[in-house]
């Protein structure tokens, strides 16, 4: 793992990918400090980051989307799938690689809090979880990023369906309000995502016979859990997008909660 952590944090700096990822996190980072925290002088550093959440829509899917893409374009995957390394590895070093390059800015925006306090008073322990929740909301993105690009070969379709995915968590709040919280409709609505979980089984795997009988008993356990107490499926449909609304998350480090 370390050795795949090694050379794919290589390969983003000497291509300026990691280079230019950094810089722009940063510039934009920095209009909105300056603008937010220097000009109007307020010491919520969070409402800042909160702010320039709508970066990972444009970022993530540039840094991810030939992390695993590229290698089955290139039929190196197969060299990475037969070499004496567990596959969980070489995916844990390759996302590991992408992790330290984002780091890097926010290591660096952890220093912004500290310019504050010298011409204020500022509320460290609110601050410093609202920056490890924008940590941990870039890594969440990025996990999401590396799965994408791990089912095509085509790196510009792995950033759009990234950026589709990203933007789609981004406005669950409102996809959420299109569903009705009735036991028939969140019913409905698990049956498509259960042929949507067997088509993406089978982009993976190519094997039709796997795909179609995980389809067939997630549809089947559907209709046995509806049939014997539908009440369970009131409301799990907004429950279900509450979970997939990413953004969502972050919102409790803002107001320096840490859940």
């Amino acid at each position: 793992m370390l050795a795949v952590y090694k050379k794919e944090l290589r390969s983003y700096l000497t291509s300026m990918i990691g280079y230019v990822f950094i810089a722009f996190i940063l510039l934009i980072l920095g209009i909105y400090f300056t603008a937010y925290n220097l000009q109007y002088a307020s010491p919520d550093f969070g409402a800042t980051l909160s702010a320039v959440t709508f970066l990972f829509l444009i970022i993530t899917p540039i840094l991810t989307m030939r992390i695993l893409s590229e290698e089955k374009k290139n039929k190196t995957d197969q060299l990475l799938l037969t070499a004496p390394v567990p596959v969980w590895k070489i995916v844990m070093g390759k996302y590991l690689s992408m992790i330290t390059i984002y780091l890097i800015p926010v290591v660096i925006a952890g220093f912004y809090p500290l310019i504050m306090g010298r011409y204020g008073t500022v509320s460290y322990t609110t601050t410093y979880t609202a920056v490890f929740g924008f940590f941990l909301l870039g890594c969440a993105q990025i996990a999401v990023g590396l799965f994408l690009s791990s089912i095509t070969e085509s790196q510009i379709i792995a950033a759009v369906i990234t950026f589709a995915v990203l933007f789609c968590s981004y406005v669950m709040d409102g996809i959420s309000s299109f569903f009705s919280s009735t036991s028939s409709a969140s019913f409905m609505t698990f049956l498509v995502i259960s042929v949507l979980i067997a088509l993406v089984v089978y982009q993976m795997t190519k094997d039709m016979i796997l795909s179609s009988v995980l389809g067939i008993i997630l549809i089947a356990v559907n209709v046995v859990l509806y049939i014997v107490k539908s009440a369970l499926y009131e409301g799990q449909i907004q429950k279900l997008l509450d979970l997939l609304s990413i953004a969502n998350h972050f919102d409790s480090f803002v107001g320096g909660i840490l859940d």
